[in-house]
Formats: C-alpha cells, structure tokens, sequence
C-alpha cells in the first residue's frame, strides 16, 4: 500500500479563554498550500464544539477555505456531526463545497459521543441515532437528480454535487449499530482503527442488504508521529501540545467505547512521536 500523507488541521491549542485565532487560522491555510505543493495526499479537518482548547468548530467553513487555496490535495472532514444540522442546509453546503473543490472533498458521516454537543445545538442527544438516520437520508435523497418529499412537499435542492451522484461519504463509529447503518445506506464504513469484529458486521449486513460497499481504517490505527533528529529537544518543544490534545480527547471518552488515542506521556514519548 502506497503511503497516504495528511495534513491535519483540528486547531487545537493550549487552553486558553482568552486566546485569539486568526494568526493559528491564517497559518493553517499556508500550511495547506505547503500540503498542496508538496505531494501531500490530503488535509483533513474535524468538528468538536465547547473545548477548552478551541477545536474546530466548523470545519466545512474551514473546508472551503482550504479548496480556496488549494488546486490537487483532497480535502476531508474526519468526522462531521452530521446529526446537529439541518438535513437539507448541510446538503447544499456540502454541495457547494464539493463544486469549489471540484470533487476533492469526502467526509466521514459521525455521530458524535458528547451530549453537551447536543444541547448546544438543540438536538435530542437521545434520539441521536434516529437524526443521523434521516440525515443521510435525507442528504442522499437531495444529492439525486430527482425532486423528493421532504416534510410534506416535493423539493428540489440545488445545486447538485461536482462529484456524482454524491462526494464520498463514509459512515464512522466503534460500535456494531454504525457498522449496520453504513450497510444499510450502501456507503463505506470508516472506524478509526483495525476492527475485525466490526468489520464482520458490516459485511453480514451488506449481505442482508444486497448492497456492495468497503471497510477502511489506518493500518495501525491513529497515529500521529513527528519525524525530529533529535527526540529531546522535539518532546521540550512540541510535547505539550501533543499531551494537552490527548488529555482532553481522552477525558471525552465514553465508558465502554474504545478510544484511539493514548494520554500517557512516557509511551508517546517512547515511541518517537
């Protein structure tokens, strides 16, 4: 398998309430002109909302930018909340996108794991499985060439994607009821590292179904490693960052799903990143 690079731009830093972004804004847009000119394969961006250490709250915004700056990298959103939007707002959003970037967005399709996200955004956090189902629904109905439905009346939503009959879409998550969703709407199914179970899953269920679709995660999960000559003087400069972003990943963690990133300094350190 040929090596994917990506450049990573979650906009997380150390906490601080009072902090202004546009110079860590500004930066990320040179950076994904770096990425672009330089054989990277992507940039990716996330969504989180309410962090202490200002992760990115908007990525398809971000994303936009991105395509504004850039001419051959793809452009990724890893994950996307879909459920705290509107269906047929975040289809023309991700329409328009998908035409200034001339087919190089995808996105992974999340669910999220952070009720306090829900209640920003004034979602039931427990119903978070029936508002993801009728978002991809309802997205995958917009995309298409054909007026639908929607609430009552026959829409037509415009403009189309670059990318038909829709951008790349795959459905994330760790558990085997995301594994069944993605079957069931045909698409790809993305967990953030090697899960054979799910995997299982996934594929009994495209069975069930009678659609095709394919797994795809790292190989070795989610690692991010810093290339330095010399690993001291890397850890004096950059540990910090490194560790505040793990910490607060890992106190979102949810009891009994697994989560992919280590906090603990001394195994970061020893494996060289």
């Amino acid at each position: 398998m040929s090596l994917l690079t990506a450049l990573r731009l979650n906009m997380t830093n150390i906490a601080d309430p009072a902090g202004r972004h546009t110079g860590r804004y500004q930066a990320a847009l040179e950076m994904a002109e770096f990425a672009d000119t330089h054989g990277f394969t992507a940039v990716s961006g996330e969504e989180h909302h309410l962090s202490r250490t200002g992760w990115l709250p908007s990525p398809l915004i971000l994303a936009a930018a991105v395509a504004g700056r850039t001419r051959s990298v793809r452009i990724s959103i890893n994950a996307l909340i879909v459920p705290l939007y509107d269906p047929i707002r975040l289809a023309e959003d991700i329409a328009v996108l998908d035409n200034l970037a001339r087919g190089r967005f995808s996105f992974v399709a999340g669910m999220g794991y952070r009720p306090e996200e829900y209640h920003a955004a004034g979602k039931d956090w427990s119903q978070r499985g029936a508002l993801m189902d009728r978002c991809l629904s309802v997205m995958l109905q917009a995309w298409a060439d054909e007026p639908f439905e929607y609430e009552g009346a026959l829409v037509n939503v415009t403009p189309k994607p670059h990318t038909r009959p829709h951008p790349i879409v795959f459905v994330g998550g760790m558990t085997g009821a995301a594994a069944r969703r993605a079957a069931r709407f045909g698409l790809p199914f993305s967990p953030p590292m090697a899960m054979p179970e799910l995997a299982a899953v996934y594929q009994q269920e495209l069975r069930n179904q009678g659609k095709q679709g394919f797994v795809y995660h790292p190989e070795n999960g989610s690692t991010v490693t810093l290339l330095h000559p010399d690993p001291d003087e890397a850890w004096s400069r950059y540990g910090s960052y490194v560790m505040n972003e793990t910490a607060e990943y890992s106190a979102w963690k949810r009891s009994g799903v697994p989560g992919p990133m280590s906090s603990r300094p001394a195994r970061s350190r020893s494996c060289g990143t």
